[in-house]
């Protein structure tokens, strides 16, 4: 029979979970709009003052509104996170890039750990709490790992839903407010959070609790108006109400409705709460269906807020699924040996304590070469590329575009010239508009990786555009310009299309669910006649894991039969 866990044992398995999730949540800086955030956070801190006007894109001078309301917008865009931009600088200043991955672990580590809190106030179980933190990790990671803003929403949203289950501190709830109003968007989260105990506290009040009800509303009103304190004021729910009717929001993959099926963490979570609650309706608490309704709406409505689901629902379930069995020494050994083993993994795999950037992902060399040639003419960009040449560039160059979103009409501009297309108005083709800019220098990457998509530029100026000269070529990009720095010899243009192959390999080997690179590939050399390099790309999509494709299974097969 085995022996109850020693006293010890309970701290060392809550510190080894801690370890575990700080390195599950310290992956490499691979995020493209970590860099302009860092640029920002750079010059509040030297200027002293906001960045507006725009001083890192040369083309947001030139946009007008494409949609009412699109200057409100563009301002709130350049304003509402700029506290967190100046924290993000100051750690970097202080510690480097291995500080800022550290930075965003603990701040991920510590929402899995107030999540647990909360579960623990409710339920007693120390096991139930550990899982639920587990299970907020598993939404989190890793499509949330990221150096963003929005990773002070998600802390202050847990800590203020934990504050308002223990109804402890609840003054420091307007100080909460100042900060994250100040940080990012996401703060009337906060709203939402203290309405629903509010209206709990409202629907259930006993003359035993008079007194504390009316200090939480009054610390609730407090919160709100204190969170009006910030560039913006309220103006984020008028700004959101105009991301519904952007083109360009509409293309950011974070704006657009999560998936159901195949179940995922968030999926699976979604159905299990509600169904959990459905269960218990009869003893289910008023703040938890409010909260559950708020959050379920919102994921649902775009997968940048799917973290919401993954907050809340393993409260809801480990609330209102019943289990008065004790945990079995065995499983308690068990558990214990899970979460290390899942440590060494990770650490065997490198995937664990990434304190730097990933260089990989980002045009290091192409910046070099441009700094060490001193130029400084107008600059064409691709969008994953903007942040990291703002970084990098400024204020030697600006860049066209880059993913603060700020402009439509640079938008729509930027979409042509990429894929040197025509307006469906008829308006001046890509190419045409690289004059209209003056675009003098190019640089690129070759694909659209979650779509898969190949960018036309680069095969019209490998292909034929003479005007254009070949001057950098590495895997991670190209660099295209109209008349090569004194001592510059231009490249075989041809080159361009090694540079989608390598750079094609480069992300299927570091990321292997982004595939469809490859089938582009094959439709590239296929439209060119290469069919043996067309043969090879296709083989190569089709040997990866792929959902059913059977144009391209076709197109294979007529390759394979044309180079018998």
């Amino acid at each position: 029979m085995v022996k109850d866990p020693p006293r010890w044992f309970r701290p060392a398995l809550l510190a080894l979970c801690a370890v575990f999730l700080i390195g599950l949540f310290s992956t490499e800086i691979a995020d493209y709009d970590f860099w302009w955030t860092l640029k920002s956070g750079q010059f509040i801190a030297q200027n002293h003052r906001l960045p507006v006007p725009d001083p890192f894109a040369f083309t947001t001078r030139l946009a007008h509104d494409a949609y009412p309301g699109e200057s409100i917008t563009r301002q709130f865009n350049l304003t509402f996170e700029w506290l967190a931009q100046l924290k993000f600088y100051s750690i970097y200043r202080l510690a480097g890039f291995g500080g800022i991955v550290l930075f965003r672990a603990l701040l991920l580590a510590g929402c899995c750990a107030l999540i647990g809190l909360i579960v623990r106030r409710r339920t007693s179980g120390f096991y139930r709490a550990l899982a639920a933190a587990f299970v907020t990790a598993s939404v989190l990671w890793p499509d949330f790992a990221h150096d963003r803003s929005y990773l002070f929403t998600f802390l202050f949203l847990a800590a203020t839903l934990a504050i308002l289950e223990y109804r402890r501190w609840l003054w420091t709830l307007p100080a909460i407010a100042i900060v994250w109003a100040n940080c990012h968007g996401g703060f009337f989260l906060g709203w939402i959070a203290v309405a629903a105990y509010c209206a709990e506290a409202l629907y259930s009040r006993r003359a035993a609790t008079v007194n504390q009800d009316r200090q939480l509303w009054m610390v609730a009103a407090a919160s709100i108006a204190a969170s009006a304190i910030n560039p913006n004021g309220f103006r984020v729910i008028e700004v959101l109400g105009y991301f519904r009717h952007s083109f360009l929001q509409s293309k950011l993959l974070e704006w657009t409705a999560p998936a159901l099926w195949p179940l995922s963490p968030f999926s699976a979570l979604l159905f299990a709460g509600a169904a959990a609650m459905l269960w218990a309706r009869k003893r289910v608490r008023i703040a938890d269906w409010l909260l559950f309704a708020a959050f379920a709406a919102a994921a649902l409505s775009a997968q940048r807020n799917v973290f919401l689901i993954g907050f809340w629902a393993p409260v809801v379930i480990a609330s209102y699924v019943p289990s008065r069995r004790a945990v079995p020494a065995i499983a308690q050994f068990a558990a214990a040996a899970l979460v290390l083993a899942g440590l060494v993994i990770g650490l065997a795999r490198g995937t664990f304590f990434q304190f730097r950037a990933a260089d990989w992902r980002f045009p290091s060399g192409a910046a070099d070469f441009l700094l060490a040639h001193g130029v400084t003419s107008p600059m064409f960009n691709t969008y994953e590329f903007g942040g990291y040449l703002i970084w990098r560039l400024w204020p030697q160059e600006r860049v066209f575009i880059d993913g603060r979103a700020l402009s439509e009409s640079i938008f729509n501009d930027y979409a042509r010239i990429l894929y040197n297309h025509s307006g469906a108005d008829g308006g001046k083709s890509g190419l045409s508009l690289l004059d209209q800019y003056g675009i003098q220098t190019i640089v690129m990457n070759g694909f659209e990786y979650s779509e898969g998509q190949a960018y036309n530029l680069m095969l019209a100026i490998s292909t034929g555009l003479t005007e254009w000269k070949l001057v950098y070529n590495d895997a991670q990009a190209v660099v295209f310009m109209r008349e090569p720095p004194a001592g510059v010899q231009a490249l075989d243009p041809s080159l361009a299309l090694n540079h989608m192959e390598s750079e094609c390999a480069l992300h299927l080997d570091r990321e292997p669910r982004y595939t469809l690179c490859a089938r582009a590939l094959g439709t590239v050399f296929s439209a060119t006649g290469q069919l043996s390099r067309a043969r090879q790309w296709l083989g190569i999509y089709l040997s990866h894991p792929h959902d059913p494709d059977p144009d391209a299974e076709q197109a294979y097969a007529r390759l394979l039969s044309q180079g018998k």
